[in-house]
């Protein structure tokens, strides 16, 4: 496999090297909207976590008169489904590009095309702020988290939720678990992508003046034919060149970690969604 020998020890891989200034973004080098299937990409991982996000996010209060702003809407699944099963008042979605959201007219949706990471991005301000798999592939996560808190109306809450990485240095050496290390190495030199600092979540909703900070983790079964399980082969070939570029797998393995992930003796962790919580200050019924 090339020098991949000389990205891994006895007991593992070896530290990262030092970060590369990533080449682009999510949505250009990789996980282009305009690639046929991707918004099924997306989905399968909706299928795998919108229930616990849901449950998370209706727990939390998300019901009639609740006004919400989902951040990195996607193909807007947990949107429609705030709308349709919590009944809320509205749903802003936004993202950089919302060709899916458009895609699926819904009463009470409302998409907004714009930049996160732009100084001059200010929705509103909102009973319900959620962002899922998007701070953990921009740059800047400390500043966003405290321009999002700034987004809640008295009272509201803010939900937080990114990958955990599950494949450390007791994780056994196979080809699914150095494919998972790949992923996140080549998704950090291409795309900036960072998933290291994701348990300090609680650490920075109380930074950012948030009150009753909590968190939870969900680890999706890895079941033969499971949406997480397609959802990680799909990912795993559209970022193959940012896998393999990395020297911790080549194409035959990586291969084999994809008809791993469909086989009988599938036997390993997922990466798991950390999910956090902070609450504003207030009386939301005084905005």
């Amino acid at each position: 496999m090339g020098d991949s020998t000389d990205a891994r020890t006895p007991d593992g891989p070896a530290p990262d090297p030092a970060p590369r200034v990533p080449a682009g973004r999510y949505g250009a080098a990789v996980f282009r909207p305009d690639q046929e299937g991707e918004d099924a990409r997306i989905d399968l991982g909706a299928l795998a976590y919108d229930d616990m996000t849901l449950a998370r996010l209706r727990a939390l209060g998300a019901g009639p008169g609740v006004r919400c702003l989902e951040l990195g809407a996607g193909t807007g699944s947990v949107a429609r489904r705030l709308l349709t099963e919590a009944g809320v008042a509205g749903v802003l979605a936004v993202d950089r590009d919302v060709r899916f959201l458009a895609s699926r007219p819904q009463p009470g949706l409302v998409t907004l095309e714009a930049d996160l990471t732009d100084p001059a991005f200010d929705p509103g301000r909102f009973d319900l702020v959620h962002a899922r798999f998007v701070l953990m592939h921009l740059p800047e996560r400390e500043h966003l988290i405290s321009r999002f808190a700034g987004m809640l109306a008295p009272g509201g809450v803010l939900v937080l939720g990114d990958a955990v990485d599950l494949t450390g240095a007791a994780a056994p050496a196979t080809p699914y678990t150095r494919a998972v290390r790949a992923m996140w190495r080549g998704l950090r030199d291409t795309i900036g992508t960072d998933v290291t600092w994701t348990p300090r979540y609680p650490e920075l909703l109380r930074a950012a003046g948030l009150e009753a900070v909590a968190a939870e983790i969900h680890v999706p079964p890895l079941v033969p034919g499971s949406p997480i399980s397609r959802f990680w082969a799909g990912t795993w070939e559209r970022a193959r060149a940012a896998m393999t570029a990395t020297g911790l797998v080549d194409d035959a393995e990586l291969d084999a970690a994809i008809a791993f992930l469909d086989s009988p003796g599938c036997a390993a962790l997922s990466p798991g969604l950390i999910t956090a919580w902070g609450r504003r200050a207030g009386d939301a019924r005084a905005a």
